[in-house]
């Protein structure tokens, strides 16, 4: 099928706002003044409001999971660089201030590093939406403050890994400020899955026609733009399940990329020399059984995100169409990067180095010059004060650790100054009893595959300060393990983090680097602006 179907995939429970009437509404018209007394009154408000909108810029947010940009991951996606990167702004330096589902999407709706709103990793047990992550961080994220600043609010794909599930609230649970409400059960699907619509379980199955997530996202956004008030803005969150495991492309893409491999330079099956424990595991050099997986892995995701570049083309025709892409800002960006075969590792995400917390960003909107290449560094915990900024939204008001980055887009609407360095952090995850892929490692590792490789565990946790200016551009992390592991990459002269230059740097950097992460570590709002 050469496009998304406008059937039965687009329609049911796509229509109606869950904004409650007034039933005394009609009692309080019979006593009422005439019409025509009011009507001056009526017009001059009408003017006042639409003066309002109109001044209020429209917002889409396209988060994709699981995207790198290191390893070409962008390659597929040659419509949206068109309609948005050749329009607007390419960020040459965007992150995720840790590299996993769950954690990352809870920084980008809050604002927030994972030590604020506390979500650990991707299960009930680490806060992802878990019932303590819905009365705390959740009630305070970006979406609340727009809906105030009376945005019209549409969300469809995945939301966090454990929504939905019934010990976290069940599909009834509907975050604070969404108006329209399509979000996934669970991690990324494409076929097969449960969506929670408007606090309703809607199941659906494996027809390409009216099931496939990322087509149906499509549909029901453009169904979004032909029924909201033209008199409010809106802002539109799309999560289609691309490029995430299970890789599942549309019919007319399985095809495609069919004699690609997995890039082979860089760090590609190099043994984790002078690396923490889980770097040093991994079968090396990797047998021809991974190279055969991870190589149809690259090509499967790939596949899977040329619908996601369908999606974003035909919005952003949509929005033309209508007269409104000239007034809304599009961000275009991944939860967190990915690695094929770095380090001998053959899938997954969860590292420190850039293959995995590299993420793409592109912007459009008002103020913002087409063919703009930006490489100042951004994360996305700036993404929420950004588009708080856009909405109007004072954000000496909200409580954030981001820095809105609208002042580097469009310099004539703010002033800025980009940050010298930041946070990225992560906590492991691992299981109780040891892994039947495994055994010989016993407890405490997750993530593993054949050949004995597993990807996390309990010990892979690590906090990092990056530093990236005109100055420096180096990497430091620090384990939480039993060796207390270190890890220095000059990222000028080793871009692949080859060698850890630990026991070669001055004592007195690692002194400093040592001391900005505590600081870091500890930081929550302004103070974690606060660069020493």
């Amino acid at each position: 099928m050469a496009g998304p179907s406008r059937g039965a995939g687009a329609g049911a429970g796509a229509a109606a706002p869950r904004r409650g009437g007034n039933p005394a509404a009609g009692a309080a018209a019979l006593r009422s003044p005439p019409l025509l007394l009011l009507l001056p009154l009526l017009l001059l408000t009408c003017c006042i409001r639409c003066a309002a909108g109109a001044a209020q810029s429209n917002i889409i947010l396209v988060l994709v999971d699981d995207q790198d940009v290191e390893l070409g991951g962008m390659t597929p996606m040659k419509k949206t660089k068109a309609a948005i990167g050749d329009a607007g702004a390419t960020f040459l330096n965007a992150f995720t201030v840790t590299p996993l589902c769950c954690p990352s999407r809870s920084s980008i709706l809050t604002g927030r590093y994972p030590h604020n709103h506390e979500v650990r990793n991707n299960s009930l047990t680490g806060n992802c939406s878990s019932l303590l992550w819905q009365k705390g961080p959740e009630a305070e994220a970006f979406p609340v403050y727009l809906s105030k600043q009376t945005y019209q609010t549409f969300f469809a794909g995945k939301y966090l890994n454990q929504y939905g599930r019934k010990e976290a609230g069940d599909v009834i649970h509907i975050p604070l400020g969404w108006d329209q409400w399509n979000a996934l059960v669970g991690n990324s699907q494409y076929y097969n899955y449960t969506l929670s619509v408007n606090g309703k379980a809607e199941q659906h199955g494996d027809s390409y026609e009216k099931d496939y997530l990322t087509d149906l996202i499509l549909n029901r956004s453009l169904h979004f733009l032909e029924d909201k008030s033209p008199q409010r803005p809106f802002f539109m969150m799309l999560a289609p399940p691309a490029p995430h495991s299970p890789w599942s492309a549309a019919p007319q893409y399985q095809d495609k990329y069919n004699n690609v491999q997995a890039p082979r330079d860089g760090s590609f099956d190099k043994p984790g020399k002078d690396k923490h424990w889980l770097l040093r595991q991994p079968v090396h050099p990797m047998p021809n059984s991974s190279l055969v997986f991870l190589d149809n892995a690259y090509r499967r995701r790939w596949q899977s995100l040329l619908s996601v570049d369908d999606l974003v083309d035909t919005l952003v025709k949509k929005l033309a169409s209508t007269k409104e892409l000239d007034n809304t800002y599009i961000f275009y960006t991944s939860d967190n990067g990915y690695h094929t075969g770095q380090f001998s590792l053959p899938i997954d995400k969860r590292q420190l180095y850039e293959f995995d917390i590299r993420i793409p960003l592109l912007v459009r909107g008002p103020g913002i010059k087409p063919n703009l290449t930006l490489k100042a560094p951004v994360l996305n915990i700036d993404l929420a004060p950004t588009i708080l900024d856009i909405s109007g939204v004072n954000l000496s008001t909200v409580n954030m650790d981001g820095q809105s980055f609208l002042s580097q887009m469009a310099p004539s609407l703010r002033n800025g100054t980009a940050r010298p360095y930041f946070l990225i952090e992560y906590t492991g995850e691992g299981n109780p009893v040891s892994d039947p892929y495994c055994p010989k490692l016993g407890a405490g590792v997750s993530q593993c595959f054949p050949d004995c490789v597993c990807e996390d565990a309990y010990n892979n946790t690590y906090a990092c300060v990056r530093t990236l200016d005109k100055d420096q551009n180096l990497q430091y992390c620090e384990f939480a393990d039993s060796e207390s592991f270190v890890e220095v990459y000059n990222m000028s002269s080793d871009p692949h983090q080859l060698e850890n230059i630990v026991k070669k740097v001055d004592p007195s950097f690692l002194q400093t680097m040592n001391q900005r992460l505590i600081k870091l570590q500890s930081c929550v709002g302004n103070s974690c602006h606060d660069y020493i």
